[in-house]
Parts: C-alpha cells; sequence; structure tokens
C-alpha cells in the first residue's frame, strides 16, 4: 500500500468516526451482543496483565475499555485517529475521572514511531477490529517491541479473512456480506454515517508473521456461535438460544478450527 494512499484512507476513516462519535454510545451501549464480546475481550485479557500495568490502548474511541482498566487501577494512554472520539472521551475523563489514569493522544496507530508518550508499557491493546481499518497492519505491528517493556503484552481483536454467521447469509440471499471477505485482498469498502473508507482482514498468522520477536499465548474465537452483534435483537428475541451458544463458544473458544472462525478473534503475544 503506497504511502498517500494509506493516508487518504486514515482520513477517510477519521472523517467516518468523527461523525458517528457523538452517536457512538448510544447506538452501541444497549447492545446485549456487544456488551457480551466486551466482557469477553476484557475477561480475556485480564488473564496476562498484573496490577497497575501502563497500557497503550490503540483506537480507543469513546474510552470503554480506557475507563473500565482505569477504574481497575491500570494507568492508560488511549489513542485514536478521531478527534470526535478523543473529545467523547476527554468529557467522561473530566465528569468523572477514575484516578486521573488516563491521558490522551490523537494519533494513528501506523504512526506510534512518532508517539509523544512512547512508554514503555506492559500492555499494547486493541479492541473491536480497529486495526482492520489499515492495509499497512505490518508497519503497526513493527511498531510494538519499541513501545514494550521486556515480557510486555499485546492484545488484538481482529476481524479474519473468513467469518461462519457472514457465510451463511448466503442462504438469506446476501451474497455481498457472504463473500466480502474472501475477496478483500485489495481491501473491502465500508462506510460509516455516509463516509466510505476501506478495510482488511487478517488471520491470525498474519499478526504472528510480523511479530517475530513474540510468543503467541491465547487465541480465542469470539462470535463464532453467538451471532454478529449487526444481527440485531438476536439476544432478546432468542434468549434460551443465546445462552446456549454463549455456553457452547466459551467451550470451544480456543479450539484450533473454531477460534479463526469466528466474526473476530482474540490473540495475544508476549514480547520475548
Amino acid at each position: 500500500m503506497s504511502e498517500s494512499a494509506r493516508i487518504l484512507n486514515e482520513q477517510q476513516a477519521a472523517a467516518a468516526f468523527d461523525k458517528q462519535s457523538a452517536l457512538f454510545d448510544g447506538i452501541y451501549s444497549e447492545n446485549t451482543i456487544i456488551q457480551y464480546k466486551r466482557d469477553r475481550v476484557i475477561a480475556h485479557t485480564e488473564q496476562f496483565i498484573n496490577p497497575g500495568s501502563k497500557i497503550l490502548e490503540l483506537n480507543s474511541g469513546t474510552g470503554e475499555d480506557a475507563i473500565y482498566f482505569a477504574s481497575e487501577g491500570h494507568y492508560v494512554h488511549a489513542t485514536d485517529i478521531s478527534e470526535g472520539m478523543q473529545q467523547i472521551l476527554a468529557r467522561k475523563i473530566i465528569s468523572g475521572d477514575p484516578g486521573q489514569k488516563i491521558t490522551l493522544e490523537l494519533c494513528s496507530f501506523t504512526d506510534l514511531e512518532n508517539i509523544q508518550n512512547k512508554g514503555p508499557y506492559d500492555l499494547i491493546f486493541s479492541n473491536f477490529a480497529g486495526l482492520n481499518c489499515t492495509g499497512a497492519l505490518d508497519k503497526v505491528l513493527h511498531s510494538f517491541s519499541a513501545l514494550l517493556k521486556p515480557g510486555g503484552i499485546a492484545t488484538l481483536v481482529i476481524l479474519p479473512e473468513f467469518c461462519l454467521w457472514e457465510t451463511l447469509l448466503l442462504f438469506k440471499g446476501k451474497f455481498k456480506t457472504a463473500f466480502r471477505r474472501f475477496f478483500s485482498r485489495k481491501g473491502t469498502k465500508a462506510h460509516i454515517e455516509g463516509k466510505f473508507f476501506t478495510c482488511w482482514y487478517y488471520n491470525p498468522s498474519y499478526i504472528k508473521k510480523h511479530l517475530p520477536g513474540f510468543n503467541t499465548l491465547s487465541i480465542e474465537g469470539l462470535c463464532v456461535f453467538v451471532p454478529p452483534s449487526y444481527i440485531e435483537g438476536f439476544a432478546e428475541k432468542y434468549p434460551k438460544s443465546f445462552s446456549f451458544l454463549k455456553k457452547l463458544e466459551y467451550k470451544l473458544k480456543t479450539s484450533r478450527f473454531w477460534r479463526s472462525v469466528g466474526d473476530y478473534y482474540i490473540i495475544t503475544l508476549r514480547k520475548k
């Protein structure tokens, strides 16, 4: 990906999330499956971090994860490319600062070599596929080692190249959605609030390839059996099915096959 193309796509993504920032919490805070996903990611991450950890969060959005980690006694440097998202988080900090443990920086994750707060950090954390918004993920990953302490952790939530639930949408006639990840080598158009940008899909093998100085600690499938959050109202309409699928997903979340075919996967690696 050329540098000019990368910069243009980031500007387009920033504009999309700026426009959505004022609506973001209202849209997603009441979504049961999104809360399930966030709980799963937090539970996964907390297995690997120590009390009082110093965390660099990428694509921090409106700060729900940053605020949670700060409330648990961690220190979070929350970064995002969207000025609108950072403004929302700044207002949350002012109205209920959890011990002055959150700092902010407007910064692209493809420009981490120029980040002002270089740490070093105990954890680099990126939730809900923000990293899929770049075709230069290799560049992002290569910057991690310099920012982490020896033995530091990276926990990333990524959209893989295949999603079982999306493929099943073929039977509902939604061909474009069912196959969008299969034809994503040059990126797939995404749109938010009428703004368009490109995203890409990455399997765990890609992450491991571009973090050669790291050991993989865990990979978990997320929304493998539980449907993606855009299938609205599923948890409320079918509570027994939702409960069953959660139990099944928890049982098989680290299975070698199932962990890579969900809407997302969670991967944690440790710097050697």
